[in-house]
């Protein structure tokens, strides 16, 4: 049986998957991802590993249907990525160069969150459904639209840049990408945090939160426990959450949104507070849409590069 090989290219670890050409896990392992002198030494490093894992399984190069590979910057759909700032990489070829030094085996990239939500559609939370959004709610908001079971990539590879929605006007702190009033300001973990501080200042309102070290876990389980200031910002979480969610309905009407990352841990909760919410301010033609927890957590990614091969 022919194998497949999926990578998912992290700034500290590259996870790698061997795969089978049914798509079912062989192997699982990683490597450090080794950022020096302007990340040239990351694609050598992972061709090195596949083929030492080739040798170790006695996989000969023809038995490889390809390499496929998310990276965590835009890509577009001839595999060029248009600069990767935490890896020091510019705008070239990955699918070209990767190719190259495993001596022409076929490849295949993308984004790293549009690989995942192709992940999450094949063998996750989006399983049987080819029109699907996943979202990551993480340190930022990430994005992979799926539409008729393809990535919607754009023209740099920067579709489905969710988390950059604009959701509030007269906001005074920067996003990381620069704009203001983003999604992923106020729906992300350090968004989480953002509303809670600012919740906090606001009065002197008892919370079982004061005087402790913020982050979302903290806060999703005061709201679990029935803390009325921590419901109060799980109030806003969700407003922004559900409009800016309402928007991506509106222009690609997916069957479902599929929401992962580690708020996700909070489990449905996060719908319960997002979905009055989306329902409220969503075209009617998508009110319907359903949400899942995503499933495969951090495998999501070397699952969706094996399907950028199959594809």
């Amino acid at each position: 049986m022919k194998k497949i090989f999926g990578v998912d290219l992290g700034g500290t670890t590259v996870k790698m998957g061997l795969f089978d050409e049914n798509g079912e896990v062989i192997e699982k392992w990683e490597i450090i991802t080794r950022k020096e002198e302007g990340g040239k030494l990351i694609l050598p490093d992972i061709a090195g590993s596949i083929k030492s894992k080739m040798a170790e399984k006695s996989i000969a190069k023809e038995d490889v249907i390809g390499v496929g590979i998310g990276v965590p910057g835009p890509v577009d759909g001839k595999g060029v990525v248009y600069k990767c700032v935490n890896l020091g990489w510019g705008v070239f070829s990955v699918k070209d160069t990767l190719s190259e030094l495993l001596d022409g085996i076929r490849v295949e990239a993308g984004n790293d969150a549009n690989v995942a939500a192709l992940g999450e559609m094949w063998k996750g939370g989006g399983q049987g459904h080819s029109n699907m959004v996943a979202v990551t709610l993480g340190t930022g908001v990430g994005g992979g639209i799926i539409i008729d079971g393809k990535i919607l990539t754009g023209c740099t590879g920067a579709g489905g840049e969710i988390g950059h929605i604009h959701v509030r006007d007269g906001e005074t702190d920067s996003c990381g990408c620069g704009n203001k009033g983003c999604l992923e300001q106020y729906a992300s973990a350090t968004g989480v945090n953002r509303l809670t501080r600012r919740r906090l200042a606001k009065d002197n309102k008892p919370s079982s939160l004061r005087g402790k070290d913020i982050n979302a876990k903290v806060v999703w389980d005061a709201v679990k426990e029935g803390d009325e200031l921590a419901i109060e910002v799980a109030e806003e979480f969700g407003e922004y959450l559900g409009k800016g969610l309402a928007s991506v309905a509106g222009v690609v009407n997916p069957e479902v949104f599929v929401i992962g990352g580690g708020v996700s841990k909070a489990g449905d909760i996060l719908i319960k507070y997002m979905k009055p919410h989306y329902e409220s301010n969503v075209f009617h033609g998508s009110r319907d849409c359903k949400f899942a927890l995503a499933t495969l957590g951090n495998d999501a990614g070397i699952f969706g590069a094996a399907k950028l091969v199959i594809e």
